[in-house]
């Protein structure tokens, strides 16, 4: 009797443990349906485009007060040139997905979010992360786009019109018939001006841009000039007592010739510092140059010339002094101005995520001319397969594997090896 019991006790504890087991498994089963993945944009670490990588991370998730969005496209700014290279105040530690904006598809929805519904098309603005399939963002830094608004318009929009309309009326209080100087006239921010700049009456628009751009862009401008020449002396040909406001995205030398060029009751306004970005890694050379051609600004000069000096920062101005409910209605007005037919991105060319490198080499060469996207769902362009000739001799096996001209040996072997991870990732 006892030796039944005990089989009887045995077979309870088995099939216990059977019936775990399969509750384990289906738990593991369901817990790897859920754990979904997103493709994403990551910077490996600070320096070149090498360090720029697709990798697949868990999807984000919203929090409180966060809306998780499906992204459409992403806009490419210099901003994130520079925080590639780690010439940008207090970058996050890497690795970090990139990117400061994105619109898409509101997907979900995190507690006591009250201002969206699952399904609203929208933009975002994020400290980092937009470069991402989803994105999860604070509800304040989210907007809900014009019906007949595309994604890429979108994308375009914020940092660069934002930007080109506090400079312009909150800023500089563009008026009736005044003139301004934009540099970088052919890139985002520059034809943003151009076009906010048309809505008021009689106002004249100099650009200054790189010789190959000055086709695509004289439209837009009244005059455009080569950076590499003397643009002061070429605008007092046309305006003699220089113009009204001057906004300035480079610093360094071309602070001084802006604050010359400007009328009495001028302003000089600087958003930007691209003149840093020489090279392709973070250069000190190129920080300390751009400071020591700056002259010393003294405020009796000011009082004297009855000139106005003054900066604009779009992400601390969001992020650090929490001004989001004034660029709120910034945006309200630009969208009502596209509604209205008044302003329109002009979009450079859209890249899939795994041509990022080539999309940053472009805007880092300043051969764009608008705005650079990225779009999640789009294709890669094909790579050209790499074939390595057999050598002939072994004279001609020690120079390809001391990776001669032709970029072979270790060097080449290195880049094929990264080449078939990235494919895996």
């Amino acid at each position: 009797m006892a030796e039944k019991l005990e089989a009887g006790a045995a077979a309870v504890v088995n099939g216990a443990e059977s019936n775990a087991v399969e509750k384990g498994t289906v738990a593991a089963a369901s817990d790897a349906e859920t754990a979904k993945e997103m493709r994403c944009v990551t910077l490996t670490g600070f320096g070149g485009v090498r360090m720029v990588k697709v990798q697949r991370r868990p999807e984000a998730k919203p929090i409180e007060g966060e809306v998780l969005i499906r992204v459409k496209a992403c806009g490419i700014n210099f901003t994130d040139l520079m925080a590639r290279q780690g010439a940008i105040d207090n970058p996050p530690k890497t690795p970090f997905i990139m990117g400061f904006e994105c619109a898409g598809e509101v997907e979900a929805l995190g507690e006591n979010v009250s201002r969206f519904t699952i399904g609203d098309r929208v933009i975002a603005v994020t400290d980092y992360k937009a470069w991402a399939e989803t994105v999860s963002a604070s509800e304040q830094f989210v907007y809900k786009i014009p019906t007949g608004m595309t994604f890429e318009d979108a994308a375009a929009i914020f940092m660069n019109y934002v930007t080109a309309y506090i400079l312009l009326f909150d800023l500089g209080n563009l008026r009736k018939g005044q003139s301004i100087l934009v540099h970088s006239a052919g890139g985002g921010v520059g034809l943003a001006v151009a076009q906010l700049a048309k809505t008021v009456p009689g106002t004249s628009v100099f650009g200054t841009a790189s010789s190959v751009k000055h086709d695509a862009i004289k439209g837009a401008m009244d005059d455009v000039y080569d950076h590499s020449t003397d643009y002061v002396q070429e605008i007092r040909k046309v305006s003699p007592e220089g113009v009204d406001i001057v906004l300035d995205s480079l610093c360094g030398e071309d602070t001084n010739k802006g604050i010359a060029i400007l009328k009495p009751l001028g302003k000089y306004i600087l958003f930007g510092s691209s003149n840093v970005v020489t090279g392709e890694t973070k250069s000190f050379f190129s920080f300390a140059k751009s400071w020591w051609q700056m002259d010393k600004i003294s405020p009796i000069r000011l009082y004297d010339e009855n000139k106005t000096i003054a900066g604009f920062h779009l992400r601390q101005l969001i992020f650090k002094q929490n001004r989001h409910e004034y660029v709120k209605t910034v945006v309200d007005n630009l969208f009502r101005l596209y509604n209205e037919g008044k302003i329109k991105p002009v979009i450079d060319s859209v890249w899939a995520f795994e041509d990022i490198s080539e999309a940053m080499q472009k805007m880092h060469d300043r051969k764009n001319v608008g705005k650079l996207l990225l779009i999640p769902s789009m294709e890669p362009k094909p790579k050209p397969e790499r074939v390595a000739a057999a050598p002939d001799s072994p004279r001609e096996n020690n120079e390809a594997g001391g990776g001669g001209a032709g970029g072979g040996g270790a060097g080449g072997g290195d880049e094929v090896k990264t080449s078939k991870k990235e494919e895996k990732n």
